[in-house]
């Protein structure tokens, strides 16, 4: 795992400012505190922070083919590069290291923008040929590591892992896309390619970018998407037993390490069975690392105990207090864009409780996308069928005017609390999925912003992104859909985003066996039923791990891994809150509606309302508008702390 940064003149060999370079790379040192390593030529400088997992002695980047024409830096695991290594070699190719890295560079001699296909794993990597003056960036199929790209008005290309290296180039403008803040506010982060701010890009998931010197730059290009077929004739027992092997040797692959390892454990279904199948493959105790929450309505630690004692695993916990909200500014630096997920707090103390212990952990996440765990995953389907079987010329008229009058009853009982439910029923499939998980629904972000915001937007929808990857699907199966929207948004925008940057803010890798790309073509192929049966979700991976979990881990509800905003924004955060959210600096922005902001705040506090959520999302913003753009646009890096053997290599 490690961090990637770079500069290329797309028209010309202008020289590349060593400074410059090395305040890029030195922006993501935490991503890789091992190693740093640069290679500079006439017209392109590629950075890169290297923490050392695989082939520590000899797999240092920025690495090379044979005669140094090929030079590539990179982040992330290519599981299956030993595979890939004697085909090579029978190709005549000649490897110098034992790392995955040297796979990328030979696989592109041999295959070019095909090589891609060939990799099974998380990466992001940029690759130049000197020999046909390209700059080669892919990112993996999940995007489960990020790359970010600009490109500037004088045609200087910038990329790296993170938004912060783009920023420390010093020539980026730091103006804010609008559409992006409307995205922002419905889904609770920026999604994919849009960044917050208009130049820069992120590299959409499963695509490549190519780039030659002195033509015009070419547009993103995808190699893989997933297809429902949803027709494999399997039955279920036969399902279970070749889940079980496909899950061992997702899990064998990524156990793959010359540094101590372990996983992630909170009990839930997920990680329970990566840990139980972990512990099938490892002749040693698993390291499992958990997080206890004082407050027991989120704590999980008693069943995350149960699954250690019963395979003996080296367990490590740590309680984190109920008010543990010091890590706003933190984490509002560490996304470099705005940023509403508030398990964010939970999974970088998780990280850091990991990172005392191994370097790398195996995570449970991506298992509710590709098993069909989410509860709104029922809800949706429980609507589907009330859709279909009134008309639309009646079912939309009727339930818009119950949406309409039924009161909001967040202190009610959930049987009561139908208003969302009446709404999502006035609208078509894709709509109703996009109204069930914004953070601020269409009535609210209508009333939140200001008339010179919505001027600005001009009638953009963040439902626009979801409506965008349906036309893709290739589906009209209920539940294959919103699978497949959450594959392509909520997975890349707001999980891997999650994990990513908690684990290398530690310097630790977190790999994601669940999302495997194999397994996930193969799960495609099952029908819905498999995924949700009646109201249990996650149902084949449940039944297949019923000889290795008990029925409380596998049928308990579930429990998520979340915060207590509610009490913190009446209690503990009541004044930050309500200075952030009524204060000077959203004001500045003039977006925003100052009489609902006030609602807001005066409705949650009073205890009417829950607007936990929503005043998370604005606190979150406001904390990017302090943290991150306010900040000098050249802001100064400590080049005292680079390793004495980071390294340079210049070609001329």
């Amino acid at each position: 795992m490690c961090g990637i940064t770079g500069i290329f003149d797309t028209r010309g060999k202008r020289d590349i400012d060593r400074a410059v370079l090395t305040r890029m790379n030195e922006s993501q040192h935490h991503r890789g505190p091992d190693e740093g390593g640069l290679h500079i030529e006439a017209g392109v400088g590629l950075g890169h922070r290297r923490l050392s997992i695989i082939d520590l002695s000899t797999g240092q980047q920025p690495l090379y083919n044979e005669d140094q024409s090929v030079c590539v830096v990179f982040n992330g695991e290519i599981y299956n590069y030993q595979e890939l290594i004697p085909e090579l070699q029978a190709l005549g190719h000649v490897f110098h290291t034992r790392s995955d890295t040297e796979v990328i560079v030979h696989a592109w001699e041999a295959w070019g923008a095909d090589c891609v296909k060939r990799f099974r794993g998380m990466f992001a990597f940029a690759l130049w040929d000197r020999n046909c003056e390209t700059l080669f960036l892919a990112r993996d199929r999940l995007a489960v590591k990020p790359l970010y790209y600009a490109f500037l008005p004088n045609g200087t290309f910038l990329f790296g892992s993170e938004l912060k290296s783009l920023l420390a180039h010093g020539e980026l403008a730091r103006d804010i896309d609008p559409l992006a803040v409307e995205e922002y506010f419905a889904l609770g982060y920026v999604a994919e390619p849009r960044t917050i701010f208009r130049q820069a890009k992120k590299l959409p998931p499963a695509h490549t970018l190519t780039l030659r010197r002195g033509q015009p730059a070419g547009e993103p290009r995808e190699y893989w998407d997933v297809r429902f077929s949803l027709n494999n004739p399997i039955g279920a027992d036969e399902a279970c037993t070749q889940l079980n092997e496909k899950l061992n040797e997702s899990i064998r692959l990524r156990m793959i390490s010359e540094v101590p390892l372990g996983a992630f454990l909170s009990g839930g279904v997920d990680s329970s069975a990566v840990v139980a199948l972990m512990a099938g493959l490892s002749t040693e105790p698993v390291n499992t690392c958990s997080i206890a929450f004082a407050d027991p309505a989120f704590n999980e630690a008693d069943f995350a105990r149960t699954v250690a004692e019963r395979y003996h695993t080296n367990h490590h916990v740590e309680t984190v207090e109920s008010d543990d909200f010091d890590l706003i500014d933190t984490l509002a630096r560490l996304y470099d864009e705005p940023y509403a997920d508030s398990s964010a707090i939970p999974t970088y103390r998780v990280c850091q409780l990991a990172r005392k212990h191994v370097t790398v952990a195996l995570s449970g996440d991506g298992g509710d996308e590709s098993f069909g765990g989410y509860r709104r995953y029922r809800l949706h389907l429980m609507e589907e069928r009330m859709r279909s079987s009134l008309p639309s010329a009646i079912r939309q008229p009727i339930f818009r005017l119950l949406g309409r009058v039924y009161p909001k009853a967040d202190w009610a009982p959930r049987v009561f609390r139908a208003k969302t439910t009446f709404e999502g029923m006035a609208r078509n499939s894709v709509e109703a999925y996009f109204h069930s998980v914004s953070i601020l629904r269409d009535p609210m972000r209508a009333q939140l912003f200001s008339n010179k915001f919505k001027s600005e937007i001009a009638g953009y929808s963040a439902q626009g992104v979801f409506e965008q990857h349906a036309e893709r699907s290739g589906t009209d199966d209920p539940l294959a859909l919103i699978q497949y929207l959450d594959l392509k948004t909520y997975l890349v925008g707001d999980i891997n985003t999650k994990v990513d940057r908690a684990s290398m803010a530690h310097s630790l890798e977190v790999r994601e066996p669940l999302m495997d790309h194999e397994l996930i073509e193969w799960l495609a192929t099952l029908p819905s039923s498999f995924k949700v049966r009646g109201q249990e979700g996650k149902y084949l991976l449940k039944k297949a791990m019923e000889p290795h979990l008990s029925q409380d881990i596998l049928y308990r509800p579930k429990m998520g891994f979340s915060v207590p905003l509610a009490r913190w924004f009446r209690g503990p955060l009541k004044e930050r809150v309500r200075q952030a959210v009524l204060g000077p600096r959203l004001a500045a922005t003039g977006w925003f509606n100052r009489d609902y902001l006030q609602h807001l705040v005066d409705a949650h506090q009073s205890g009417m309302r829950d607007y936990s959520a929503p005043l998370w999302t604005l606190l979150m913003f406001e904390a990017f508008l302090r943290t991150v753009l306010d900040e000098s646009p050249n802001p100064r890096v400590n080049l005292s702390g680079i390793p004495d053997n980071s390294q340079s290599v210049v070609l001329a």
